[in-house]
């Protein structure tokens, strides 16, 4: 196999590397790691006995994103305030023209099942991604992890149970989340106490991110009378150099605050029955270096 034909075949595969990466450890740069890791590996394989490439890839990355999870359990304990991922840009395009594929993997790598994810195991969240994300067979589950196909099977019936448990229940129509984002970000910006408390529900929760690096709620804000006035106190401080941006991130439409053109701060809702039930604001300056605003 020749050099350029090494580097084409894993240049084939490298999105959905990363994919099972990020759905694994929830972090950009991590999982970038882990794919130039696994890049490292396939260059170095004997891959005359590789017969197919795509599963060898993501075994390799499925295990060294394993590592990795199990490297980086000790850096959330030590988090100051709520954790929540790295806003991931998606844009699936014409790349899942399928609607319900397009469905399981912008639900798959939604924040609210994101941060469930990270109450599972390591293998459990394997089994969960491979299988849940990526339809792959219990057996070729089996043989990436090392694990006999009866294990998997008990790993995915506990991984699905504990995801199903503890997610809360959303409506995912990219429609109407955006209608419902545009009408957040005018109420806000406007400073209108009513028009925010008509969009939010009663047990509205905001989740602020900031890695005690910025200004942000330390713990989770309930209760749409203390998110609202938390919003229309945080936009009074707005300066005049703050702008927004709508965007793709995590499989949904997401708001994108910029100061002077640098991103500030990521707001993402989830819904139900037409009101907000969740907001995630994510500040942390080290996990907005990856967003791409070309």
């Amino acid at each position: 196999m020749s050099t350029d034909t090494v580097t084409d075949v894993f240049e084939e595969h490298r999105p959905v590397l990363l994919e099972v990466a990020y759905r694994m450890l929830g972090r950009v740069a991590d999982a970038e790691d882990v794919v130039q890791e696994a890049w490292l590996r396939w260059t170095s394989a004997d891959r005359a006995g590789v017969r197919d490439p795509r599963g060898f890839l993501v075994r390799v990355t499925t295990r060294l994103a394993i590592d990795r999870l199990r490297q980086v359990k000790a850096r959330n304990e030590a988090y100051v305030g709520p954790w929540l991922p790295e806003p991931y840009v998606t844009d699936f395009g014409d790349t899942v023209p399928d609607t319900a594929e397009r469905a399981v993997l912008a639900d798959t790598v939604s924040l609210a099942v994101l941060v469930v994810l990270e109450s599972l195991s390591p293998l459990e969240r394997a089994v969960f991604v491979l299988r849940e994300a990526f339809g792959y067979p219990f057996a070729d589950i089996a043989a990436m992890l090392d694990r006999g196909e009866p294990a998997v099977r008990q790993l995915a019936g506990r991984a699905r149970r504990h995801v199903d448990d503890r997610r809360p229940r959303y409506d995912v129509d990219p429609v109407e989340r955006r209608d419902l984002t545009e009408r957040f970000l005018a109420a806000a910006s406007d400073g209108d106490l009513a028009g925010l408390m008509s969009l939010l529900a009663p047990d509205v929760r905001l989740v602020g991110d900031s890695g005690g690096k910025s200004r942000a709620p330390l713990r989770i804000v309930e209760s749409a009378e203390k998110v609202g006035r938390f919003l229309v106190g945080a936009a009074e401080k707005g300066g005049p150099g703050e702008s927004f941006r709508f965007m793709e991130v995590n499989g949904g439409p997401a708001l994108l605050a910029l100061d002077d053109g640098r991103p500030d701060a990521v707001f993402q809702l989830e819904i139900l029955d037409g009101r907000i039930q969740s907001i995630y604001v994510i500040r942390n300056p080290d996990k907005l270096r990856s967003l791409n605003l070309d």
